[in-house]
């Protein structure tokens, strides 16, 4: 991490500020937030609002202070990564800013005053007696991605794709080197190596060996509900298997294929053509399911349905944490920050926490409904439908119709307008250059008759005609000369 990432950075769920005047006690509250939750990074040295740079070079005795923090002021101690960042303060001075990096715990931690919290988006939430008895549930749930895997090896250890993630996060040891060093992958008991759960899921060369169930399965049903025996409506059934990034690309993938387009006319005039359900959401769905899934529940399988009006994600588990329905949109808690972490850095979602968020927005700008979460025994469902809140795509277009006609219309009307109004100044332009004329022809200072006769021939022309002035007048060619000379010489007509 740069200073420049430092201070650039959104507080967030997995990202705090702190000045290097924080008492201990007060900073203890925040590591002990993250180690419950998914685990985080603390920028010590930098006020957290102005974020103005202080460091810590300067101030030894606040920094011991706060380094003794994760021992002597949290129950039970908590492990902290640290890394000093070269920087610049306030005061032009080369200086350091400390990161503490905290890991998320199996263990429920709190503070010395035995209150326990949990980092909660950007804050840490003082939990109540009742939300402190669930975290140590979910605590116990989340531990199984630490668990050993009985009779697992190196050997089951796919390492090149470890080598390609190490290489994707910028890790600079050994394959082996960072399985040992980070999150616990593995671990050296007794002498013997013990490989644990989300290392096997996430690079185990065939983690169905393991847990056979730890895959996703895709059923089609015709209709808009599920029906066995005789009645039974699957139409498509297909299975992922492999890694859990594997399995995610396949079933997203496939899941691309078995969605519908619509086409309509858009309001332009010129075809829409919109999805069934946004590409977002049918992979945050997918996502979420592997995330978050119970994987001591063995006995089951991820499971997406799809139905003609709906689909259905069920996934072995419930609700972490502090997650309930009516608060899924913006409260967080991973089950497994191992796994979470891993996906995190494959761009599948940018921020923890943010995913049910985006889909409610994406799925309400095409006018569908907010994914529904239900429990059902030990499973959790999430709900899409395709069905339209509002107009449907045949209203849709019947309505872009509607207002293309009428596009139409006004275009027409306004050509017409045009057409008529640049008709109506021609006439006028003419009526005046013809004023103009006859007034000139009254001025000149001819007998009565020869104006008569001068008046005649003018209203009996056209613009470019060729006449003879005999003709009209019915006078003597003599007369018609006269006649005609004068018309030459106030330039009406020419020869």
């Amino acid at each position: 991490m740069t200073i420049e990432e430092i201070l650039s950075k959104e507080e967030n769920q997995t990202f705090d500020r702190k000045s290097i005047n924080i008492s201990p006690k007060d900073l203890a509250i925040p590591i002990v937030a993250f180690a419950n939750a998914d685990g985080g990074d603390i920028a010590i040295g930098i006020t957290d609002k102005t974020r103005r740079i202080e460091g810590i070079d300067f101030e030894t005795k606040k920094l011991n202070e706060l380094l003794r923090v994760p021992f002597d002021f949290c129950n039970p101690t908590i492990k902290v990564g640290i890394e000093k960042v070269p920087c610049v303060d306030e005061k032009g001075r080369e200086n350091h800013v400390l990161v503490m990096h905290i890991d998320a715990s199996p263990q429920v931690h709190a503070n010395q005053a035995d209150d326990v919290f949990l980092r909660v988006g950007d804050k840490s939430k003082l939990q109540t007696f009742e939300e402190r008895l669930q975290l140590n549930y979910d605590k116990g749930e989340r531990y199984f991605e630490d668990k050993a895997v009985p009779d697992a090896t190196i050997d089951d250890i796919d390492m090149d794709f470890v080598k390609e993630y190490i290489n994707k996060i910028d890790y600079g040891k050994s394959p082996l080197e960072y399985l040992k060093e980070n999150r616990g992958f593995i671990k050296e008991k007794d002498g013997e190596i013990q490989i644990n759960t989300a290392a096997i899921l996430l690079f185990g060369k065939n983690p169905q060996n393991f847990f056979p169930r730890a895959r996703i399965r895709f059923i089609r049903y015709e209709g808009t509900e599920e029906k066995f025996g005789t009645e039974m409506n699957v139409i498509k059934d297909v299975i992922f298997e492999g890694t859990l990034l594997n399995m995610i690309n396949e079933a997203i993938a496939y899941l691309d294929t078995q969605v519908k387009e619509k086409t309509y006319l858009g309001p332009d005039g010129t075809f829409v053509t919109d999805e069934e359900y946004p590409k977002f959401v049918r992979q945050e769905l997918i996502v979420n399911a592997v995330t978050h899934r119970a994987y001591s529940i063995t006995g089951t399988d991820i499971q997406i349905k799809m139905f003609d009006d709906h689909i259905v994600v069920e996934s072995p588990g419930r609700l972490p944490g502090l997650v309930r329905a009516d608060n899924i949109r913006f409260t967080h808690f991973s089950g497994n920050p191992k796994i979470a972490e891993f996906l995190k850095n494959y761009k599948f979602v940018k921020e923890f926490g943010e995913g049910v968020n985006r889909m409610c927005n994406e799925l309400e700008q095409v006018g569908l409904k907010d994914p529904a979460y239900h429990t059902n025994a030990f499973m959790l469902q999430a709900v899409i439908y395709n069905s339209k809140v509002g107009k449907t795509i045949i209203e849709k277009t019947a309505d872009s119709l509607k207002k293309l006609a009428v596009a139409v219309n006004k275009s027409l009307i306004d050509s017409q307008k045009l057409a008529i109004g640049k008709e109506k100044s021609a006439i006028n332009e003419k009526k005046s250059a013809v004023d103009r004329i006859k007034s000139a022809i009254e001025q000149q200072k001819y007998n009565e008759p020869s104006k008569a006769k001068i008046l005649k021939v003018y209203d009996e022309i056209e613009k470019d005609q060729i006449f003879g002035t005999k003709e009209i007048l019915d006078c003597s060619p003599s007369t018609a000369r006269a006649v005609m000379t004068k018309l030459r010489d106030m330039k009406v007509v020419k020869r």
